[in-house]
C-alpha cells in the first residue's frame, strides 16, 4: 500500500512551458515569414505553420494560431526510442529539419523538384563544363553531372525512412490528447530525476521505465491510428503505470524535502513501510541503513553465510518465485490454489506495478542458481528480516498483480493447493519454525528447516516436470530488468 499522493498531479503540456520566451520568439518568428493562417483564410488550403519543441524523450509540433493564442494540443508527438544513442537524436534532429523548398516543374504540375537538388544541378553543370575544358574524359564527368543532383533529390527520402525506424509518433486530436497526458507524465519524471541528488537513482530508473512506457504507447497508437479500441486495455495499463511512477516520484521528492538535515529516514514501528506491511510471519527487525546488504542461498530456499552482494553480481535469469497468497478455485472447482510458482521475468511485466516490480527481479535474480525456486518469505530473510522492503518495493501489490495476471492467462504458472504446514513453512524464513498444537496428543509439534526444504524439494520436482517440455511462459511485453547500480 502507497502512501497518499499530496502533490498535484502534472498539467497538461503547454508549449515551451519552462521558457515561456521561447515560444514568443518562436511565434514571432512565424509572424514575420507570413504563413500563418488568419481568421479570413481557408483552414483547408491555408498550410499551419508548426513549431517544434524537442524534450529529453522526443517532441512536441505546435501550431501557431493566427489569432495570437497559445495552442492547448499539439499537433504531433513523437516518442524517441528508449536508451538515448548519438545515431537516435541525430535521427530526431533530421527528421525536424526546415521543410526543404521545392520548384515546381510546370504552372500546371504538381511535379517539383528540391532547391537543393536545382542549385547543385546547377553547380554540377558548371563543373562539367570546366572538367571537360580541363581534359578530364565525359564518360567520368556525364555521370558525375547527372548523379550529383539525383542524390540531393532522393537521398534524404532514404535517410527518413533510416530515422523513423528509432522514432514513434501520432497525429490527431484524439491520440495527441491521450499520449499529450503521458507525455505530461514523462516530462515530471524527467524533471524529478534531473532536479534532486537524493535518491537520484530511484528517480532516473523511474524516468526510464517511464520512456519504454510512452514509447509503447506511441507504438500502439501509431500501428492502431485507424481504430484503437483493440489495444484500448493496453494503453489504460500503460497510463496506470505511469501514474504510479508519477506518484512514487512526487512520495520520493517529498520525503527527501521533509527528511532533516542529516538525511536519517525514518523507521515505522508498525510493521509497514511506505512502499507495504512486511510478509506474514515476521516482524520488523532492528532498523538497518538505507541500502541494506543482501545474501544468497546456494539450496533452494536454505540458508548459507551472509555475504555482501554488489551490484556487479552474477544474475541467472531463470529462477522462479514462489508466494502464497488468499485461496482461489479456478474454474469453479473444488480444489483451492494457495500459492503460485512464475517465472523471474513475470516480474518485469507491465501489469505488475513498476518499478516495484523490476526492482524484486532485480534482488530475485542475484547470485542464483539456475532453475532455483525461491519463496518470497526467503527474499524477507535476506532483506535484513523485511526491514529492506520500504527499499524494494510493494511486495503485496506486486503479488496481487501477479495472481490476477496468472489468473487472466498473461503468463504461465505452476498453481498450488498446498497443505496447512507446508503453506506456513514457505510463509517462514529458513531459519523459522512453525508449531501446531496436537490437542488428541497433547503436546506441540514443531516443524522447521528440514521440513521446508523437503516442501521446496517437492515442489521443485513438479516444476522439473513441468519445465522439461517448456519452460513457463512469462507474458508479452516485458519491460527490462533492473540492473542496480553500483
Amino acid at each position: 500500500m502507497t502512501d497518499t499522493l499530496h502533490t498535484a498531479p502534472p498539467r497538461a503540456l503547454r508549449p515551451f512551458a519552462r521558457d515561456p520566451r521561447r515560444w514568443e520568439k518562436e511565434r514571432s518568428r512565424a509572424l514575420r515569414t507570413g504563413h500563418v493562417c488568419g481568421d479570413h483564410e481557408d483552414a483547408d488550403t491555408c498550410e499551419v505553420v508548426l513549431v517544434f519543441e524537442r524534450t529529453g524523450w522526443g517532441w512536441l509540433a505546435w501550431p501557431v494560431p493566427g489569432e495570437g493564442t497559445v495552442p492547448e494540443l499539439p499537433v504531433q508527438i513523437g516518442v524517441l526510442a528508449p536508451g538515448a544513442t548519438m545515431r537516435r537524436r541525430l535521427a530526431v534532429c533530421w527528421l525536424l529539419r526546415r521543410p526543404a523548398h521545392r520548384i515546381a516543374l510546370t504552372s500546371g504540375s504538381r511535379a517539383s523538384v528540391r532547391l537543393s537538388a536545382a542549385v547543385v544541378g546547377a553547380v554540377a553543370l558548371v563543373a562539367a563544363f570546366y572538367a571537360l575544358g580541363r581534359g578530364i574524359r565525359a564518360d567520368v564527368v556525364l555521370p558525375a553531372m547527372l548523379l550529383a543532383p539525383l542524390l540531393t533529390e532522393h537521398l534524404p527520402d532514404v535517410l527518413d525512412g533510416r530515422a523513423v525506424e528509432h522514432v514513434r509518433w501520432v497525429q490527431g486530436d484524439a491520440p495527441c490528447r491521450y499520449l499529450q497526458r503521458l507525455a505530461g507524465l514523462q516530462t515530471y519524471l524527467i524533471q524529478a530525476a534531473s532536479g534532486s541528488d537524493r535518491d537520484g537513482y530511484e528517480l532516473r530508473r523511474s524516468a526510464e521505465v517511464g520512456h519504454q512506457l510512452l514509447w509503447d504507447a506511441a507504438d500502439l497508437l501509431q500501428t492502431q491510428a485507424h481504430d484503437t479500441r483493440p489495444v484500448s486495455a493496453c494503453l489504460i495499463d500503460r497510463e496506470r503505470l505511469m501514474v504510479q511512477l508519477a506518484h512514487q516520484a512526487a512520495q520520493l521528492l517529498e520525503h527527501a524535502r521533509a527528511k532533516p538535515a542529516s538525511g536519517g529516514a525514518a523507521q515505522l514501528d508498525d510493521g509497514s513501510g511506505s512502499l507495504g506491511s512486511l510478509p506474514p510471519g515476521f516482524e520488523r527487525a532492528t532498523p538497518s541503513p538505507p541500502a541494506p546488504a543482501l545474501t544468497s542461498s546456494p539450496l533452494k530456499g536454505s540458508p548459507s553465510m551472509t555475504q555482501a552482494q554488489s551490484g556487479t553480481a552474477v544474475r541467472a535469469r531463470d529462477v522462479y518465485l514462489l508466494f502464497a497468497h488468499d485461496p482461489y478455485y479456478p474454474g469453479g472447482g473444488a480444489q483451492e490454489v494457495n500459492a503460485t510458482v512464475v517465472a523471474a521475468d513475470c516480474l518485469l511485466h507491465p501489469r505488475v506495478q513498476q518499478p516495484d516490480g523490476a526492482r524484486i527481479h532485480d534482488r530475485l535474480t542475484r547470485g542464483r542458481t539456475p532453475g532455483e525456486v525461491i519463496p518470497l518469505a526467503t527474499l524477507t530473510h535476506e532483506l535484513g528480516g523485511g526491514a529492506g522492503w520500504p527499499y524494494v518495493g510493494d511486495w503485496e501489490k506486486v503479488t496481487a498483480d501477479l495472481v490476477q495476471l496468472v489468473r487472466a492467462a498473461g503468463c504461465d504458472a505452476l498453481s498450488l493447493g498446498l497443505p496447512e504446514i507446508a503453506r506456513a513453512l514457505i510463509c517462514t524464513g529458513p531459519n523459522n519454525h512453525v508449531r501446531t498444537l496436537d490437542t488428541a496428543a497433547g503436546h506441540t509439534l514443531t516443524y522447521g528447516p528440514k521440513e521446508r526444504a523437503a516442501v521446496l524439494a517437492e515442489i521443485d520436482r513438479f516444476l522439473a516436470c513441468l519445465v522439461a517440455e517448456q519452460d513457463l511462459w512469462p507474458g508479452d511485453g516485458l519491460l527490462p530488468p533492473h540492473f542496480q547500480q553500483p
